[in-house]
């Protein structure tokens, strides 16, 4: 059994964690994904769902350069990267806003963690700052999260970048003041628990948006991505983070 842990700290990745967004999110990036290929003559055509197969946990941005890095006949330059993600970004932020739903649970978690008071609450995505802003404040979570303690990948770096780099996790700590060992992350993807394990960070996994069929193979993933414990519903929470003070994973 590992040493118990003090605990200050809950950090909460967004997408398909906080909020159902990845669905429709992706869906919107399969459209602009179809759009640039048809303007550059490349013969790939994108679903929704083959995007969330292949990029889950990734921002835009992230999978442009992934498509430009496998794809060599896709050349699109820096400053069509960058008009690409703006009009990613509206158009993923129309669709959460007409029709982004929390995740099933998460709402009451939080409503007893502020009640509480006995953690920091902050929001650490690789998604585009104003995405993440506009899915909590639409869902009526942003009551939760300080403004200022609401971290973007894509937004709050000097250079942006995206989950699996550590980087925002380690900037968040340390607007936050606060060091590794007492900080939980709670992650639903390979990438999104990687960048919190590669910062120091134990790891709660999150299955629940997953089709049940999915779960037990996506519980395999975050543990071999480093998560100390797995969920499939909110409710278990208290008691994985309870394991995780108590040092028993």
């Amino acid at each position: 059994m590992a040493a118990p842990h003090k605990i200050t700290t809950l950090l909460f990745d967004c997408d398909n964690t906080l909020v159902l967004s990845e669905e429709l999110a992706f869906e919107a990036c399969a459209e602009l994904m179809n759009e640039i290929c048809q303007a550059k003559d490349v013969t790939l055509s994108f679903t929704g769902e083959t995007l969330i197969q292949e990029f889950v946990g990734m921002n835009f941005r992230g999978m442009l350069n992934k498509l430009r890095e496998e794809h060599k006949d896709i050349a699109l330059s820096d400053e069509e990267v960058e008009s690409y993600v703006k009009k990613e970004e509206d158009a993923v932020i129309a669709k959460l806003k007409a029709a982004l739903k929390p995740c099933p649970g998460v709402d009451a978690e939080l409503e007893k963690l502020a009640e509480h008071k006995k953690y920091h609450l902050a929001v650490v995505s690789s998604s585009a700052l104003r995405r993440v802003k506009a899915s909590i404040t639409k869902v009526g979570q942003d009551k939760f999260f300080n403004g200022e303690h609401v971290f973007s990948a894509a937004t709050s770096l000097p250079t942006p970048t995206s989950k699996p780099d550590p980087a925002i996790y380690l900037h968040a700590m340390e607007v936050l003041g606060k060091k590794a060992g007492e900080c939980v992350a709670v992650e639903d993807s390979k990438s999104g628990t990687m960048s919190a394990t590669r910062a120091g960070i134990k790891v709660v996994g999150y299955v629940g948006p997953y089709p049940p069929e999915k779960r037990s193979e996506m519980t395999k993933v975050l543990s071999d991505a480093g998560a100390l414990v797995v969920m499939e519903d909110w409710a278990e929470f208290e008691s994985c983070l309870d394991k995780i003070e108590a040092g028993s994973v």
